[in-house]
């Protein structure tokens, strides 16, 4: 096993403590990797919205537990079992959200979105794949981890969710690839599977959003139409490649987007909020055999209302999304971004300290953060 004496006992990481409870910076011990695992220096990670359920616990999880799950670093450890990743010492690395096992019946048939032991051992347990986490506080007591607990100095993330990143690219703004592009790559390319010339909607131009206008426009959206309720946000959107803008705090985005269509909706909406409101507005945009995708998680068990009649005389599709396939699309998603394909950096509006993540976290509560914030490790300002 290729290990490095530079690794400390201890270090730094936002701890969860308790549903409802604020973040707490504190030191606790640093998690070591087992077999088919890498230890990773974080450099930085993405603060997602997501990551508000499991805080407020709409999205029951256990605690304590450091979150964090998009993340960019250098690889400082690697764990048996991973000579065949490629990886060395020393890579700078990006990490996906979602970690498959790689061994499952649909790992095997290339369905890591569905990895049923990520699910019931990470997200259901803080876990790992050998059911337990490999992070604890220094009484030796457990801290959950969600994904790879990214919100400290260093983190274990299985070597399927990894991938070197090449040189030149911003290693803090990449942090974000791991989660916001991967899910938006995800959307557009397995969910929506868009054809050239097709029509586009976007509802919610965040950290997801932005990305998913980006892949829409790459891989050949006709007309690309972002929906949200900030002029700001809606703004960056035309730079990133929106061939139309629609406020729905002002305008009837059903009317407007008709208007725009010729009467017809688009071929595919893609909802990236998860409120019952979004997603029945994404129903209302679809042209006749149409694809709705929703990405956004909702704040614990909420449901929509369908139109049955509709549905089944249109022909239209919902195909819900989670993210993209970690170790195929993973490895695309860091190439766009390096290409200059993908605006990366252009989409991370703040750069905060660890001790700033509980008040950032917050303004993203409020709608006050444009794109995504992320976390910089190296930042120490309280």
């Amino acid at each position: 096993m290729d290990q490095t004496p530079t690794v400390p006992e201890t270090m730094r990481a936002a701890v969860l403590v308790a549903p409802g409870e604020p973040l707490a910076v504190k030191r606790i011990r640093t998690p070591r990797p087992r077999s088919g695992e890498v230890l990773v220096k974080v450099t930085a990670c993405g603060l997602c919205h997501s990551d508000l359920h499991v805080m407020s616990g709409k999205i029951l999880f256990p605690t304590p537990a450091v979150l964090g799950h998009e993340v960019s670093g250098v690889l400082v450890e690697l764990g048996e079992n991973t000579l065949h990743s490629g990886l060395a010492v020393g890579d700078a690395v990006c990490g996906a959200f979602l970690m498959p096992c790689g061994q499952c019946p649909d790992c095997a048939r290339g369905r890591d979105d569905l990895c049923a032991p990520f699910f019931r051992f990470n997200r259901l347990q803080g876990q790992l794949f050998d059911g337990s986490s490999r992070l604890a506080d220094l009484d030796g007591s457990v801290i959950a981890q969600y994904s790879m607990g990214g919100l400290a100095e260093y983190c274990v993330i299985p070597v399927t969710a990894v991938t070197p990143m090449p040189g030149g690219m911003d290693a803090v703004a990449a942090a974000i690839l791991g989660c916001a592009a991967m899910t938006a790559y995800g959307a557009v390319r397995r969910g929506a599977d868009l054809r050239h010339g097709e029509t586009v909607a976007v509802i919610g131009i965040g950290g997801v959003g932005s990305h998913i206008v980006q892949v829409a426009h790459e891989l050949g959206a006709r007309r690309v139409i972002a929906i949200d309720v900030d002029d700001d946000k809606l703004e960056h959107a035309i730079r990133y490649g929106a061939s139309d803008v629609i406020n729905s705090r002002h305008v009837n985005a059903r009317d407007r987007v008709l208007a725009l269509t010729g009467g017809r909706g688009v071929d595919v909406a893609i909802e990236a909020l998860g409120f019952p409101t979004t997603f029945e507005q994404a129903l209302t945009l679809l042209a006749d055999g149409g694809r709705m995708v929703p990405v956004g998680l909702a704040a614990g068990s909420q449901t929509a209302a369908v139109e049955i009649n509709r549905l089944v005389r249109r022909g239209q599709q919902v195909r819900g999304s989670y993210g993209a396939r970690t170790r195929t699309d993973l490895p695309i998603v860091v190439d766009l971004a390096a290409r200059g394909v993908l605006d990366y950096r252009g989409v991370v509006s703040e750069r905060v300290s660890l001790y700033r993540a509980e008040e950032t976290y917050r303004r993203l509560e409020r709608g006050a953060v444009s794109g995504r914030a992320v976390v910089e490790m190296a930042l120490n300002d309280r």
